[in-house]
């Protein structure tokens, strides 16, 4: 299975220990972007957390359900931020993906490339049928990378997220292999 990927000046590769400190320098730069729809993302969020996720990202991808990767500048090597394949149903064959980005390289489109990348790499090396990306009803940014990635909006559904203990209504996007073509 081929986890490193590149396209143009993109590549999604999954994380390694010495990520750690880019991931955490991006993390608190983006705090005030990200925090409200990503409860891991937080104020206090400390280097120790980093070093925590990376190291428990081999073990969850062990289990063929969860595939987390970096997203990096091709050249210079540059860390903008994370995508993953995650929850996957293999008696569907269906997945939720995720993403966010650093501040400093948000409105780029780094979010839309990397989400069709991992999308890509779902449909062809997990042999997914079928993507979805949740996203917060205020959450308009995230509304929009899956818009100019080709998601489908399906629709709004009631309490589908649990963000720091309060319930929240969600848009479904949905990718399916002909988007990608």
């Amino acid at each position: 299975m081929k986890l490193e990927l590149i396209e143009g000046p993109l590549l999604i590769r999954p994380f390694r220990d010495d990520d750690a400190s880019a991931l955490y320098e991006a993390v608190r730069e983006s705090i005030s972007e990200v925090s409200p729809w990503l409860p891991w993302c937080h104020q206090n969020y400390s280097i120790e957390e980093s070093r925590e996720f990376i190291g428990s990202r081999e073990i969850a991808s062990q289990g063929g359900e969860w595939y987390s990767f970096g997203i990096f500048e091709t050249d210079g090597g540059r860390f903008l931020g994370g995508v993953g394949i995650n929850f996957v149903n293999r008696v569907h064959q269906m997945a939720n993906l995720g993403y966010w980005v650093r501040t400093s390289a948000s409105g780029r489109g780094v979010a839309t490339a990397a989400t069709r990348m991992a999308a890509r790499f779902g449909f062809e090396q997990l042999g997914l049928q079928r993507i979805e990306i949740v996203a917060a009803v205020d959450n308009i940014p995230s509304q929009r990378v899956a818009e100019k990635a080709d998601a489908r909006r399906e629709g709004v559904l009631r309490n589908r997220l649990l963000i720091r203990g309060e319930s929240l209504d969600a848009v479904l996007f949905s990718l399916v292999p002909e988007d990608l073509n």
